[in-house]
This record gives C-alpha cells, sequence and structure tokens, in this order.
C-alpha cells in the first residue's frame, strides 16, 4: 500500500500561516552600524584548533588553509570598505 507524500490542505494552510520573511523585517534593522575593523591575522581562531587531522600532509594544509582565510579577509575588507563601513584607521579605541 502506498500512500500520497504530497501534504494535505490543512498541512498546507498551517505552513502558509507560519511563511515569514528568510531576511526578516525592515524595522528589526538597527540604525547604528558599528564599523568593521579587519583581523590582523584572520586564521588565528582555527590555528588555536591544532593541525588538521590529515595524515601527512598537516604542514601543506595548514598552508592553503591560511591562504584561503587570508583572501577570505581581505575579499571581506574589500566589501566592507566599498560600502563605508570600515573604521577609521587612525583612531586607537581597540580593546587590547
Amino acid at each position: 500500500m502506498s500512500r500520497s507524500r504530497r501534504p494535505s490542505k490543512q498541512a498546507k494552510a498551517r505552513a502558509k500561516s507560519q511563511n515569514r520573511d528568510f531576511w526578516g523585517s525592515i524595522e528589526s534593522v538597527p540604525d547604528v552600524v558599528t564599523p568593521i575593523r579587519p583581523a590582523a591575522d584572520p586564521s588565528a581562531l582555527v590555528r588555536s584548533l591544532g593541525q588538521p587531522p590529515l595524515a601527512s600532509h598537516e604542514v601543506i594544509a595548514e598552508h592553503y588553509f591560511r591562504a584561503v582565510y587570508d583572501r577570505a579577509a581581505g575579499l571581506a575588507t574589500a566589501i566592507a570598505a566599498g560600502n563605508g563601513l570600515l573604521a577609521d584607521p587612525s583612531s586607537d579605541d581597540e580593546d587590547d
């Protein structure tokens, strides 16, 4: 005996009533945007986890992973700069 895999009318109505915007609503967007400071070492967090578990390839894998993290951080910084979201580099109010 095979069952129909199509949702019932009640299930469709329930799903339709629960639909929400994926990105939320415009009312929840904050008015103030905190300026972005690029990371000095984008791969530090991942390196803190230790070497990649790739037998006999740990060193080269770490090199390539670091290259990917640096590239991703560079692209994120470029996007932030293009949208005017970078913090002023002359201000030294970092929490160090």
